[in-house]
């Protein structure tokens, strides 16, 4: 690089954590809607109160499906976590920005 050339922001760097972050926390939901997707249009019934048959295509899915539902809970926990590790990467990106334009202003 030339003396004063300056890389570009990594803004994709940025957006790629904060999609993984995001994805991260809500995979609990994505489970639960998967689950109730499956179970819907096979006749099946889902619940937290047990694990019932639900065959498709002569394979036993229940225990999956029940364990898929009741994984919804872990969102109080991963949605809260997420929100919180948003914020911090947020700050993070405020921070190096504000660094890096004091480090061009200056630049000799």
């Amino acid at each position: 690089m030339a003396e004063g050339a300056r890389r570009p922001f990594p803004w994709a760097a940025y957006a790629v954590v904060f999609a993984v972050i995001a994805v991260l926390a809500l995979l609990p939901v994505a489970s639960v809607f998967l689950a109730y997707t499956i179970a819907e249009p096979n006749g099946c019934r889902v619940d937290e109160a047990g694990i019932y048959p639900c065959v498709i295509a002569g394979v036993d899915f229940g225990p999956l499906l029940a364990y898929m539902a009741i994984s919804g809970w872990l969102m109080l926990a991963s949605i809260p976590f997420g929100v919180m590790a948003l914020a911090v990467w947020a700050v993070v990106l405020v921070v190096h920005l504000v660094w890096r334009r004091r480090a061009i202003g200056s630049a000799p």
